[in-house]
């Protein structure tokens, strides 16, 4: 089959143009599907750039607006006087200059006991009674030279009348001058004998010279009991503890490295930890209350001159006033120890300090951004810290978010390298 030459022509240039058509309304829906996201792909580039901190010569910069959303908080270094204070632990013990342990110091058979675990006592109470044939003799004694020596006095004023009318001889008067001068010596010593084991004659010349009384020697609480009526005891038998618990001892074990800051004098505050004072909150009272009860504050009293050979510490003692008896011994406390304020010229908020490099920084506030100033810290009392050099007063620096900026700088040496 033969086609027309003019038919043939006349095709090619329609599909031509057809063709031709097509490529262009393509062109014209691909570049225009494309244009819209293309403005909005470059608006958000501007907003990216806008938002992303920028490095400026190892400085970051960072805008009003973007300091603001960050949460850095700016401060100025300034003079202050810092209090240095070191956390330890310690254990509630019993004063032991205000304790006591009775011993009976006479052997016997316990005829009764007059008080019971807990109980305050006053100094002078009688605590128990004991039956002693120790005692017995001992009143026997200083009874029998009280006799002897009121015998010595009315011989001695006989032969004394005697001799001074010339009816006797100066001999039986020296003699009988000299029996009183000896009664007198043998009638102390047995009431020596009976106050050095704290009985009373008088009271055992009323009641029977054989009972002797065991006496609280100043007012205390009674801790430990361990005798019972009927019971025989040694001399030496330690039968009562007695203890002031209204002053006690806090021993706080102190490093080494801690002693410089722990001394004589300096002023402590003592709390219970938080775990011991909410289970001993009675139910219905309030937190704060719990908290007031078991805070107290002090002095250090003492601090041991040696160090333990095992724990390599040393012990100092805080006297701690217990009016209230709302600590007891063996509780464990943490005491904060507060040194010697000191004067620092120049203190910036501890949160500041950040480490870069192995060196202490402070991101100052530039004009174009923030630097990592290095300096040298002293004392820090928990909030804020000394700068011994490297800071100036009046500087602005970043006391809050410092460690935003120091990842920010973190990237930027990252994306050097």
């Amino acid at each position: 089959m033969k086609f027309s030459p003019s038919i043939n022509k006349k095709q090619t240039t329609a599909i031509a143009a057809i063709a031709a058509a097509t490529v262009v309304l393509g062109s014209l829906i691909l570049w225009g599907g494309k244009s819209a996201p293309a403005a909005g792909l470059e608006h958000d580039d501007h907003q990216a750039e806008a938002a992303a901190p920028q490095l400026v010569g190892g400085k970051v910069a960072l805008s009003e607006a973007q300091i603001k959303a960050a949460g850095i908080t700016l401060a100025s270094a300034a003079p202050a006087s810092i209090v240095a204070s070191v956390q330890l632990q310690g254990e509630v013990r019993m004063n032991e200059e205000r304790s006591a342990h009775i011993v009976p110091r006479v052997a016997g058979m316990v005829e009764s006991v007059a008080v019971s675990l807990g109980q305050q006592v006053k100094r002078g109470q009688v605590l128990a009674v004991i039956n002693s044939g120790t005692v017995a003799d001992l009143r026997g004694d200083s009874l029998t030279a009280q006799r002897r020596l009121e015998l010595a006095r009315s011989t001695l004023a006989r032969e004394q009348q005697l001799w001074e009318q010339k009816i006797s001889a100066e001999q039986d008067y020296l003699q009988a001058r000299q029996a009183l001068r000896e009664a007198e010596i043998n009638a102390l010593s047995s009431r020596q004998k009976l106050a050095a084991l704290g009985v009373d004659e008088a009271a055992g010349a009323a009641g029977g010279l054989n009972r002797y009384s065991v006496r609280a020697p100043f007012d205390a609480t009674v801790v430990e009991r361990r005798l019972s009526a009927g019971v025989p005891v040694k001399e030496d038998a330690d039968v009562l503890t007695l203890s002031d618990l209204g002053t006690l001892w806090l021993d706080v074990a102190v490093p080494a490295r801690d002693l410089a800051t722990v001394k004589p004098g300096a002023t402590v505050e003592v709390a219970l930890p938080a775990a011991t004072t909410a289970s001993s909150t009675a139910p219905g009272r309030a937190a704060e209350g719990a908290d007031a009860a078991t805070v107290a504050h002090g002095k250090v009293a003492y601090v041991s001159a040696l160090l333990g050979e095992q724990t390599r510490t040393a012990t100092a003692r805080i006297l701690l006033a217990n009016p209230q008896g709302r600590w007891r011994p063996g509780q464990f406390a943490t005491v904060t120890v507060n040194a010697a304020p000191v004067a620092a010229p120049v203190a910036v908020a501890l949160s500041a300090l950040q480490t870069v490099e192995n060196r202490q920084v402070v991101f100052v506030r530039t004009a174009e951004g923030f630097v990592a100033q290095p300096v040298v810290t002293g004392a820090s009392d928990g909030k804020l810290i000394h700068i011994v050099s490297g800071l100036s007063a009046g500087a602005k620096y970043a006391a809050v978010g410092s460690f935003l900026i120091k990842s920010e700088q973190g990237k930027s040496d990252e994306a050097g390298h």
